[in-house]
């Protein structure tokens, strides 16, 4: 301060501090009706929605079961749109994303028969192509960058682990009364914590491509699904072990302890490793290894369609192995058919109804016995049974 009297040398005006950059906006969502996409392998792509059940008919439509029958020929456009081809995505019309009573104005179905985590994982991250298309995550920026999506449905890792494999592998030994499932067991080790890794490489690389697009975690639901059981354990088979019908007319070759070991340990393994990458990740998990039971292939209490025609409540929700391709193909064996498909389908709309968490799904036996009769409870319930 100057000295009372003393005059004050004259200062310019300080300028006035120049005012904070304004942070760019963080990109948003964006507006408009809002869009479900699945992401990932056949049991979410809808292989197998072309049956209704399994029959050993092979005329015309089958005892109502081909769906592809259009009075004169078989098309499975009809079911499978332009992925019918052999070898195809196998997008079906009843795959569980677009059956699924949820509440959005848009459904897309990315997922493709075949896909293991590589087809699913972006090209930045290593990932590729497959059936022509590009990877499934770069599909999804594209269509995260336009659309606003809300749910995204991941079934992954199954294909990874070589489970098409170890079906084919255990109904071969059960040709030649071998067990198959000590020497599965130790590929299932070997291979689980790769597939893990491989998993959660998935998981992170969807929630990056939402990021980039503007969402929050917050902004979407990430569903992902573990794998339904499409076997009995041994003890409710139809047919005694030794029965060559198991083969010939059931279409499930496969020894008794063969088939315990799929149904109480593989499945249930692969879906703890699938809840375990959702709880790290933060995201929904489905548990989908008891949504069929009573309804497998060759289940005790279930038959195949006769003359009368499909039923959901007592015929089979998975498609039996077609060994022979003397129907359709043998790509669609042990997938859930039309009627496990609408089950899958239930099961996405009550988790995406209900608050984030970990859910098993399993069939409602206070409801009507139709596969969108089910329930959800919580995921370490279910795995008690």
């Amino acid at each position: 301060m100057a000295a009372l009297g003393s005059a004050a040398p004259v200062q310019a005006a300080a300028p006035a501090p120049a005012p904070a950059p304004v942070p760019a906006s963080h990109p948003a969502p964006p507006a408009g009706p809002s869009v479900a996409v699945a992401l990932g392998d056949s049991f979410i792509s809808g292989e197998g929605g072309r049956w209704l059940g399994n029959t050993d008919r092979y005329d015309k439509g089958r005892n109502g079961t081909d769906r592809a029958w259009t009075g004169t020929a078989y098309d499975p456009g009809r079911v499978y749109g332009a992925t019918a081809a052999v070898g195809g995505c196998h997008r079906s019309d009843v795959a569980e994303i677009l059956t699924a009573p949820l509440p959005v104005a848009e459904r897309i179905n990315l997922a493709c028969s075949g896909a293991e985590t590589q087809h699913v994982l972006s090209a930045a991250r290593g990932g590729l192509s497959l059936n022509g298309e590009a990877p499934q995550t770069d599909r999804l920026a594209q269509i995260a960058r336009t659309k606003k999506v809300t749910l995204v449905a991941l079934s992954v890792g199954g294909n990874d682990v070589g489970f098409g494999t170890i079906i084919g592998d255990c109904a071969y030994d059960w040709a030649f009364s071998r067990l198959c499932w000590k020497k599965q067991a130790a590929e299932v080790d070997r291979k689980l914590p790769a597939v893990r890794a491989k998993v959660s490489a998935v998981v992170d690389d969807v929630r990056a491509t939402m990021a980039a697009a503007g969402y929050g975690d917050g902004d979407y639901r990430l569903v992902l699904q573990s794998y339904p059981s499409p076997l009995p354990g041994g003890e409710e088979f139809r047919l005694r072990e030794g029965d060559p019908n198991r083969l010939r007319r059931d279409g499930c070759p496969f020894n008794d302890r063969d088939a315990s070991w799929a149904r109480y340990t593989l499945v249930p393994r692969l879906s703890a490793m699938i809840r375990d990458v959702a709880a790290s990740r933060g995201a929904d998990f489905l548990d989908l290894k008891d949504t069929m039971a009573g309804h497998e292939v060759c289940a005790l209490g279930t038959t195949q369609v006769g003359a009368t025609g499909p039923d959901a409540r007592q015929h089979e929700w998975f498609r039996f192995l077609d060994y022979a391709n003397t129907q359709g193909t043998l790509e669609e064996s042990m997938h859930p058919n039309a009627f496990g498909q609408r089950a899958l389908g239930a099961c996405l709309g009550l988790v995406a109804a209900a608050r984030p968490g970990r859910y098993g799904c399993v069939a409602d036996y206070l409801g009507d016995g139709s596969p969108t009769a089910m329930r959800i409870r919580p995921a370490d319930r279910a795995a008690g049974r």
